[in-house]
C-alpha cells in the first residue's frame, strides 16, 4: 500500500509496542523506513519483539515502562531521543480494560483503567512534546481508541469514559499545540479478529459470529488495516489532517445505529 521510504528518517515511540495492534504498528513503521522504540510493562515481551524487528532489517529499540507512572514514561521518551536523535510519532496504543457492570465495579477498578488509558495519554502527550516540536517532519500524536467511548459501552464504563476523555485531550491538542507543528488524532478500531481482546471477549465466549455480524461489512477487521491507518497519519499523506478520529472497524458504529 506503501512505498518503502514511507516513514524514512522518522523516529517512532510506541506504548503497549510487544504485542496485538502496537507490535503491529510497529513493525509496520519498521518495514517502511523509520526507526521505534517499543515501550511497556513487560520487558521481556518488548524486547522479544524489538529484536524481532531488527532480525527483520528493520530497526528497534525497547524500553520497560509503566505509562501510570510519569517518570516512567519521561525516561522512556528520553531514551528514545538518545538512541535514534530525534522524536517524531508518539503512538498512544497502552490500554487496560476489563468488563463489569458500573454497578459492580469497584473504584479501584475504575482507578486502574482510567490510569493506564487517560492519563498515561496525558502521561506520553505530555513528555513527548518538547521532542515533537523540534521535528524536522512535524509531530505526529496518534491514540488508539474506540467508537464505544463516544456512543458508550455497557459494561466497561471505566473504558469508555478513557477512551472518550482521550478523544477529548486529543482535539484539545490538536489546537492548542498546531502552532508547534504537531498534527494530534486518534483511530478508533472496532472488532480486529487477530487480537487477544477479539479472542478473549467474543470468540471463547461464544460471540464471535455475532459481533463480526454487529458490523457493515459482516466481519472482522485485521492488525494491519490499523496500522495501515497509522501510517498514513505518521507520515506526509496525512499532513493536513489532525483533531480528526479516523473510525476503521467495518462501520460497526453506523450499524449500531442504524439498528
Amino acid at each position: 500500500m506503501f512505498t518503502n521510504d514511507t516513514l524514512e528518517g522518522r523516529v517512532a515511540l510506541i506504548t503497549g509496542g510487544g504485542t496485538g495492534i502496537g507490535l503491529e504498528i510497529a513493525m509496520t513503521y519498521a518495514r517502511l523506513g523509520a526507526s521505534v522504540m517499543l515501550v511497556g510493562r513487560n520487558e521481556e515481551r518488548v524486547q522479544a519483539a524489538a529484536q524481532a524487528i531488527n532480525e527483520s532489517g528493520g530497526c528497534a529499540a525497547a524500553r520497560r515502562a509503566d505509562v501510570r507512572d510519569y517518570d516512567d514514561v519521561k525516561t522512556a521518551v528520553d531514551a528514545a531521543v538518545e538512541r535514534f536523535g530525534s522524536l517524531d510519532v508518539l503512538v498512544n496504543n497502552a490500554a487496560g480494560n476489563f468488563i463489569c457492570p458500573t454497578a459492580e465495579l469497584s473504584p479501584r477498578g475504575w482507578r486502574t483503567v482510567i490510569d493506564i488509558d487517560l492519563n498515561g495519554t496525558f502521561h506520553g502527550c505530555h513528555a513527548a512534546y518538547p521532542y515533537l516540536k523540534r521535528s524536522v517532519h512535524g509531530g505526529s500524536i496518534i491514540s488508539i481508541i474506540t467508537m464505544l467511548g463516544v456512543t458508550g459501552w455497557p459494561g466497561a464504563a471505566h473504558a469508555s469514559a478513557a477512551k472518550g476523555g482521550i478523544l477529548s485531550l486529543s482535539r484539545t491538542l490538536a489546537v492548542e499545540w498546531g502552532g508547534d507543528n504537531i498534527r494530534v488524532n486518534t483511530i478508533s478500531p472496532g472488532p480486529i479478529g487477530d487480537t487477544e481482546g477479539v479472542r478473549r471477549m467474543y470468540e471463547e465466549a461464544g460471540r464471535g459470529e455475532l459481533e463480526a455480524k454487529k458490523t457493515a461489512l459482516g466481519r472482522f477487521g485485521r492488525k494491519v488495516d490499523i496500522a495501515n491507518a497509522a501510517v498514513f497519519l505518521a507520515s506526509d499523506l496525512g499532513c493536513y489532517v489532525t483533531g480528526e478520529n479516523l473510525i476503521v472497524d467495518g462501520g460497526r458504529w453506523l450499524k449500531y445505529v442504524a439498528a
